[in-house]
């Protein structure tokens, strides 16, 4: 007899055509090349719906998407989820508002990764799209937004995330010649502090060749 699924079957189902969708039309975008990126939705506070391991983005079916628990393991499936899955589930078990974690790796985001490396942050301010990441209702706005240096040290690199969390408030984070990690409390709450990212880092990447 089969044993009873920890999580609800709907639920995942639900999450899994929403991931599948606004997958797909990231990678239209560019933004998930050579089977990149990773994308999950939360289930509950124990689950959540997660992309698996080495699939291409573009061609993803209902079959490409798993469950893990937050400890980043998976649960009722033998497929494998992207070795950078605690650091979605470790935004969940910290924070029970985020729904939804989009992890990309577009152009604009590896290039801006790369020339901010050295300060550890992309400074933005004055930028009226800055207004789309939530709690902010002003251009007057400024933020920062972090760049980590890149490892294979899954937990190195999420504790790293935690001490930032720790003291101050983020939306998403670049690593260094790696992608930008964004959330929000839904998926498209999500989307859209992705693309404003994006958006604010490609304005930020013309101003430096403008003034050079």
């Amino acid at each position: 007899m089969n044993q009873p699924l920890p999580y609800d079957r709907q639920r995942f189902d639900a999450a899994a055509r929403e991931l599948v969708e606004n997958t797909r039309e990231l990678a239209a975008l560019g933004w998930t090349p050579a089977t990149s990126s990773n994308f999950s939705l939360r289930l509950d506070d124990r689950h959540a719906a997660i992309t698996v391991s080495g699939r291409d983005k573009g061609r993803l079916g209902d079959g490409d998407i798993m469950v893990v628990d937050f400890d980043g393991q998976p649960v009722a499936t033998t497929q494998r989820p992207s070795a950078e899955t605690l650091l979605h589930t470790q935004l969940y078990r910290r924070c029970p508002d985020i729904g939804c974690v989009l992890h990309t790796h577009s152009r604009v985001q590896t290039v801006a990764s790369r020339l901010f490396a050295a300060d550890g942050k992309v400074p933005l301010a004055g930028y009226e799209l800055l207004k789309a990441l939530h709690g902010n209702a002003t251009h007057e706005a400024a933020i920062d937004l972090p760049v980590l240096p890149n490892t294979q040290d899954m937990p190195e690199l999420a504790s790293r995330v935690d001490r930032l969390l720790d003291t101050q408030t983020l939306w998403g984070y670049l690593i260094d010649g790696h992608g930008l990690y964004a959330w929000g409390r839904t998926m498209a709450e999500a989307r859209r502090h992705l693309e404003a990212f994006d958006f604010l880092l490609a304005c930020e990447l013309d101003l430096r060749r403008l003034r050079a």
